[in-house]
């Protein structure tokens, strides 16, 4: 069973944002499954690699929209952008430096947490205001 289940409860309305929104709930499961079958350590350095990628990507996305549309609440958003990215780096460090078991799983109640709270906080109040400007 996956630590997260996507729902429309998370949707924000704007597709190209849910399907990446679902790309990064699937990194978190893909995490967790590996956790749960004691593949977590092994796991973890390609799991963050990926998520560094294609978080940079989708924060882009999100962030390429708020500037074409004047979204009032960009500079704090993209805080929060940074901030998470600041703390994935720092994790990543943490396993270069060599993790244990225990990272993983710190790791992925982080990125579940932090990510059910922004989507359903920041980026939740985003989609009306993009929907309303045309975006689908």
């Amino acid at each position: 069973m996956p630590l997260m289940e996507w729902s429309d409860k998370l949707s924000v309305g704007i597709k190209s944002i849910d399907d990446e929104h679902k790309k990064l709930v699937g990194m978190v499961n893909d995490l967790f499954d590996g956790v749960q079958a004691g593949r977590g350590k092994e796991l973890l350095g390609p799991i963050l690699d990926g998520l560094i990628a294609y978080t940079k990507t989708h924060f882009a996305n999100e962030e390429r929209y708020f500037a074409q549309h004047h979204y009032g609440e960009a500079v704090a958003h993209k805080a929060e952008h940074d901030a998470l990215a600041k703390q994935v780096l720092d994790v990543q460090a943490k396993y270069k430096a060599g993790a244990n078991a225990a990272l993983s799983m710190e790791v992925m109640n982080f990125l579940k947490n932090w990510l059910v709270k922004h989507i359903l906080g920041s980026d939740k109040a985003y989609g009306p205001f993009l929907a309303g400007k045309g975006v689908k």
